[in-house]
């Protein structure tokens, strides 16, 4: 199929930057298509650690991050910015990816333009508009005015379709898993790595326990608590080494420096590159996490994992038995993480096949051959081909 067309990715965080470079990469392999990205840096840090991961070079950088940024007024600054980009590139289709205020900025912009808008894992839900806050409200908002819905599940398709969305719903699985399985890949024969050798002999041997939080919801009593209960449990794990990679807003890390810095047994770490976090989660007995994304990694991956919340939007994770919610109480993630640490021995995930719950490593050739069946026309027997139904 020709197609001669402008494809214009934007995105500012980490989390879309991970699920968008084999995105990016599959549209960048298709010669007839002119690929441009935009990139927000709502997360200035965390985003150029993975753009350097992926080797993904930005041909636009806004550079929005400011100190103690209000969602407000970074979510104008995005529209204003991206605009004058919009205006100036003109694409065909303009892709975003998630639930970010980088996400919902990028769509209203693109909308305002009258450009169409693509939007990678659309459809989940949890019926809560404040949890998650603020991406429930904008993954809602963004699904009014895409054109066409990449959704990782049949059930994130049927979440649309109930909201009264007939058109462009494609079930494409998650692109995370094309990363994990590209990251997965090249870790192979790579063990000595100075960073990985630094994480193994820290570990010396004994079962990993891996931690991450970093949501807005979680701000305040709710990660004080969900830190008081990981320094329960290592306290009465002294056989385990707990990782813990510290995100770098601020009352994040207050709040779990303050809590857990005199704990022998829990490593707080900076920021882990991307392929040395994959590594450290393959090795892990158990994640403890608040983390959408983290969730999907560990489930793909078969390594148990406590989410700390009230509730998920990866509902067939839950369903399927293979991610188990704990809640913010002290006593229930304790009681519920000693239960599982009981029953778990260590097991290599880079040697297990990995589930299929998200997706089966294809979903960034759907994406690409979707879009081009929208934008070029032409039969849809071949997309069709490669739609899929998952399994658990």
């Amino acid at each position: 199929m020709s197609c001669q067309k402008k494809i214009l990715f934007l995105f500012g965080t980490r989390p879309e930057a991970l699920k968008l470079a084999p995105v990016i990469r599959a549209f960048q392999d298709e010669i007839k298509l002119e690929v441009r990205i935009c990139v927000t840096a709502q997360h200035r840090e965390l985003l150029d650690q993975a753009l350097l991961s992926f080797r993904i070079k930005s041909d636009f950088d806004l550079n929005l991050m400011l100190p103690d940024q209000s969602l407000p007024g970074l979510i104008s600054r995005i529209v204003a910015a991206a605009g004058e980009v919009l205006d100036r590139e003109r694409p065909d289709l303009v892709i975003v990816q998630g639930d970010t205020a980088s996400a919902l900025g990028g769509a209203l912009a693109a909308s305002l333009c009258k450009i169409p808008i693509a939007h990678v894992e659309a459809g989940l839900r949890s019926f809560r508009r404040g949890s998650p806050f603020p991406e429930e409200i904008n993954r809602v908002l963004i699904s009014r005015l895409a054109d066409l819905h990449f959704a990782p599940s049949e059930s994130a398709a049927e979440n649309l379709r109930r909201e009264g969305i007939t058109g462009g719903i494609f079930v494409v699985g998650n692109p995370i898993v094309d990363s994990l399985k590209n990251v997965l890949r090249d870790l192979k024969g790579r063990e000595d790595e100075p960073r990985r050798a630094e994480l193994q002999a820290w570990a010396g041997g004994r079962r990993i326990v891996l931690l991450t939080l970093h949501r807005r919801e979680s701000f305040g009593d709710a990660m004080t608590n969900i830190c008081r209960a990981i320094r329960e449990i290592a306290m009465g794990a002294e056989d385990m080494e707990f990782f813990f990679p510290v995100h770098p807003n601020g009352r994040v890390r207050d709040t779990i420096r303050e809590q857990l810095s005199d704990i022998k047994n829990v490593r707080l770490l900076d920021p882990l590159a991307y392929e040395d976090f994959v590594w450290l989660l393959s090795r892990a007995t158990l994640v403890i996490s608040d983390s959408g994304g983290v969730l999907e990694e560990a489930v793909t991956m078969g390594v148990p994992i406590l989410v700390v919340r009230e509730i998920t939007e990866r509902v067939d994770a839950i369903r399927a038995g293979h991610a188990q919610i704990a809640g913010v109480s002290v006593a229930q993630i304790v009681a519920e993480a000693r239960t599982l640490l009981q029953t778990l021995t260590n097991s290599n995930p880079l040697r297990r096949t990995l589930r299929e719950t998200f997706g089966d490593g294809k979903t960034s050739a759907r994406i690409v051959m979707r879009t081009k069946e929208f934008l070029c026309g032409g039969s849809g027997a071949a997309v069709a081909k490669v739609t899929p139904q998952f399994t658990q």
